[in-house]
């Protein structure tokens, strides 16, 4: 039987980047693909005691605050979640969902301004993942999640809007060279293919499969490729190389990275340098500082603040990412490799901390040492306003927010970054 159609007015965009209402019973309702102003006649496709989820059946009464999304294959595909709302709005939606995190979750008054925006709101993206589903009788499909449907994946083609040309040039060779069944990849009825732009080309590094395909005839035919790795299930980040170059370069701020596979690089090819002005705002002239980097990846960072007269510790988990940002480091420059939760006690006191967790946030053991020896300045990167809204609460015994600005890494989707500095009261 078919779901009723129901009338629903939409007053917000979720976490998600769903639309959100309310249904007759006052329960909240999330709709993909409708925004703020819209009346849409709904179906609902799952209940909840206080809220529920429903598939736009048609947007009845449209807002201004639409627009044709630009990627063809935006109907169906959950890559993006933003693109029939205009940019100026998405940027808008942002910043409201930080501040209600802000106030609703952390219970912190804090001014945000606007969220500064990516230069590019299309084909931003150096890195992606898509996936791929081997069916019955040498089928294949591979791209991203369906809206509304991550059990179901769309056939995304090189007519991506938000992946770099060169990215999108590679995965449609791939597609073309894989050979038919995918044969020339690794076996496996699910792989998740990531793509990664790098210094005079683009590693493929293939996860969840199993055997060694023929990645030298792969390679030989797609000719953006400089390296094919894979990464078994039984071994998910010890990856192994199977044509091509042991390392890729990373060329950035005047500083050479020799990176393998796994090591983390920003998705956003503007993301290093927005993320480095609104942290050069912040700590102004670093010579002399004694800092501290948590969760500092390939040390980019660590290694530029370093070689502006600071003294660095940085302290990563990834031993390959440590790894990177030990090879050839600047005087002053200390790579931790281990837990921030372990090593963090032993560098405090410092003048100032960086923390740029991943989405999680920091745990209770982080925020207790950061009290327990507090450093006049502490600065904290966030993907998640939620977790940032946690974090800062917990950091409100020993530390005042004096600064939030939100920037936008990942346009056409609802993820915002932050940055908040806190200063330790006194």
């Amino acid at each position: 039987m078919a779901a009723e159609a129901l009338t629903v007015s939409i007053h917000g965009i979720g976490a998600h980047g769903e639309g959100v209402g309310r249904l007759e019973d006052g329960r909240a309702v999330f709709v993909h693909r409708t925004a703020p102003g819209d009346v849409a006649s709904v179906a609902v496709t799952r209940d909840g005691p206080r809220w529920a989820r429903a598939r736009l059946l048609r947007v009845l009464e449209p807002t201004s605050q639409r627009r044709e999304p630009p990627c063809p294959l935006y109907d169906r595909c959950g890559g993006c979640s933003l693109q029939h709302v205009p940019y100026p709005t998405q940027l808008d939606v942002k910043r409201d969902r930080v501040v209600q995190a802000l106030g609703r979750i952390g219970g912190i008054d804090v001014e945000v301004g606007s969220v500064v925006p990516s230069p590019g709101e299309l084909e931003y993206r150096t890195r992606a993942t898509f996936h791929l589903r081997r069916g019955d009788a040498g089928s294949v499909v591979a791209g991203f999640h369906a809206v509304g449907m991550p059990h179901r994946i769309v056939d995304v083609d090189a007519r991506c809007r938000i992946v770099s040309p060169r990215l999108a040039g590679a995965w449609r060779d791939l597609r073309a060279s894989w050979g038919p069944g995918a044969r020339f990849l690794p076996a496996g009825r699910q792989l998740d293919l990531t793509l990664q732009e790098v210094e005079g080309g683009v590693v493929l590094l293939v996860r969840g499969g199993a055997g060694r395909g023929d990645a030298p005839a792969i390679l030989g035919r797609v000719p953006d490729l400089v390296a094919i790795w894979a990464a078994g299930r039984d071994r998910p980040d010890d990856p192994a190389l199977l044509a091509g170059a042991s390392t890729a370069g990373h060329e950035w701020n005047e500083d050479h990275l020799a990176l393998r596979p796994t090591a983390f690089l920003q998705a956003n090819r503007f993301a290093a340098t927005m993320l480095w002005d609104a942290l050069s705002a912040v700590l102004d002239d670093v010579d002399g500082l004694r800092i501290v980097d948590a969760y500092s990846g390939a040390g980019a960072f660590a290694r530029a603040w370093a070689r502006s007269g600071a003294s660095v510790t940085a302290i990563e988990l990834n031993p390959e990412a440590a790894g990177t940002a030990a090879a050839g480091a600047p005087a002053g420059l200390r790579v931790v490799a281990g837990s921030v939760e372990e090593h963090l006690p032993a560098h405090l006191p410092a003048d100032v901390v960086v923390l740029n967790p991943p989405r999680a946030g920091v745990t209770r053991a982080v925020v207790d040492a950061l009290i327990g020896s507090p450093p006049p300045r502490l600065v904290y990167v966030s993907c998640d306003p939620a977790t940032l809204a946690r974090d800062l609460d917990r950091l409100s015994g020993g530390f005042d927010v004096v600064r939030l600005l939100a920037l936008d890494l990942f346009p056409q989707t609802a993820h915002v970054e932050s940055v908040a500095t806190l200063e330790a009261r006194c």
